[in-house]
């Protein structure tokens, strides 16, 4: 079966965790995220709302979390000032969701030569969080404080439409929920309002095709074993 065009930039998507500094217009971005907005929600609530940090806002927002973060390692009593505000994984990690994640943190380390042991290298493979992988595009979403758990389904839907769409323009994207506890600093930085919590951030750019942690592809189960027929 051939792929056509969409099941292509779906399948071709990838979280690239390694960026060239090659600029994107601004142009572009305007159109992927008029194409990603057009995503279904409740009763057509659409609630998504976009920062994109470039430049000058990028830079001072990598330096400000890294720095926190760097602070946290040296003070873990700190990780409570840092906390989510809303659990993005669960509370106590089960079967098969726990060896998936294995599966992924061992797979993505192994291929970096980061072993268990190597905190000081772990550490700054985390922080690559908080440089957007060095994209020129960090995005950031937040959501209105009065909206139900039903709207982060339709802001999934906006995501996903963000990143296929990128790729039709040959960028490529890495979803990171990793901000989401450094709110505290991200959201007076972009100008979000007390209503507003931060979903998640989004580094967006061209692929660095010469660093091996983009060649790290994660597997995914097979249909059968998530699907149920009824006849």
């Amino acid at each position: 079966m051939t792929l056509s065009a969409i099941d292509e930039a779906i399948t071709s998507r990838m979280s690239v965790r390694a960026f060239t500094s090659r600029p994107v217009d601004r142009e572009v971005l305007m159109q992927i995220l008029q194409v990603a907005s057009r995503a279904p929600s409740g009763t057509n609530c659409q609630p998504w709302r976009v920062y994109v940090l470039q430049s000058a806002s990028r830079d001072a927002l990598v330096e400000r979390v890294c720095a926190a973060h760097d602070a946290m390692r040296t003070d873990p009593a700190l990780a409570a000032t840092y906390a989510e505000e809303y659990d993005y994984y669960p509370q106590k990690w089960v079967s098969p969701y726990v060896d998936r994640r294995r599966e992924n943190g061992w797979g993505l380390y192994g291929l970096l030569g980061i072993g268990k042991g190597d905190k000081d290298k772990m550490h700054l493979q985390h922080q690559r969080n908080y440089r957007f992988f060095d994209a020129p595009v960090g995005l950031m979403f937040t959501i209105d404080r009065v909206m139900g758990r039903g709207s982060l389904v339709d802001y999934g839907a906006f995501l996903q439409n963000i990143m296929v769409a990128a790729r039709g323009h040959g960028l490529h994207t890495c979803p990171q929920a990793a901000w989401n506890g450094f709110s505290k600093i991200i959201m007076p930085h972009i100008g979000a309002g007390a209503d507003e919590m931060l979903v998640c951030g989004m580094a967006l750019g061209y692929a660095d095709e010469t660093a091996i942690v983009n060649s790290f592809h994660t597997p995914r189960v097979p249909v059968q074993d998530f699907t149920t027929w009824l006849d």
